[in-house]
């Protein structure tokens, strides 16, 4: 993100994550998966324009890795960060419902405050490599380039 880490907005995106880990209701919907363990990568675009979400999902031996991109927010603040997160992350298990075949999603239960000192988080800093030109007028990532990003080798989810 123009060369800073967007550390506020991937501690909302964990806390939302958390938080849906932690509830009765998102665990009973995710049973139905049948997989016990489901890994988000985020990969969060700041100088790209952002035109069209990416997702890559696939089966790794007994769990689901899900790899999306996101637009980084414009702000910092945790009152605006946490409901921009929230989206984020439900729109993520909705591709991820829609893709493995499982039922609505769970109502996003209520959420504790962000805590002031959220710890730091692992950001990975890579470069991507356009595949044909630049990055900037593509305006998206490829799923190629997704795939890159996080190695993955497995195939997708049909």
């Amino acid at each position: 993100m123009d060369g800073r880490s967007p550390q506020a907005y991937m501690a909302a995106l964990q806390h939302v994550v958390v938080t849906l880990d932690g509830d009765p209701e998102w665990l009973r919907w995710w049973s139905a998966s049948g997989v016990p363990e489901c890994e988000l990568g985020i990969v969060a675009e700041g100088h790209l324009d952002h035109l069209r979400p990416s997702a890559d999902i696939r089966k790794v031996h007994d769990r689901v890795r899900a790899n999306f991109t996101c637009a980084a927010p414009d702000t910092d603040r945790p009152a605006e960060l946490v409901p921009l997160a929230v989206h984020e992350v439900t729109g993520m298990f909705e591709v991820i419902r829609e893709a493995m075949g499982l039922g609505a999603l769970p109502p996003v239960p209520p959420l504790p405050d962000l805590p002031d000192q959220a710890r730091e988080l692992e950001v990975t800093h890579k470069a991507l490599t356009p595949e044909a030109g630049e990055v900037e007028p593509q305006g998206y990532l490829t799923l190629t380039q997704i795939q890159e990003f996080f190695g993955d080798e497995a195939p997708p989810i049909r």
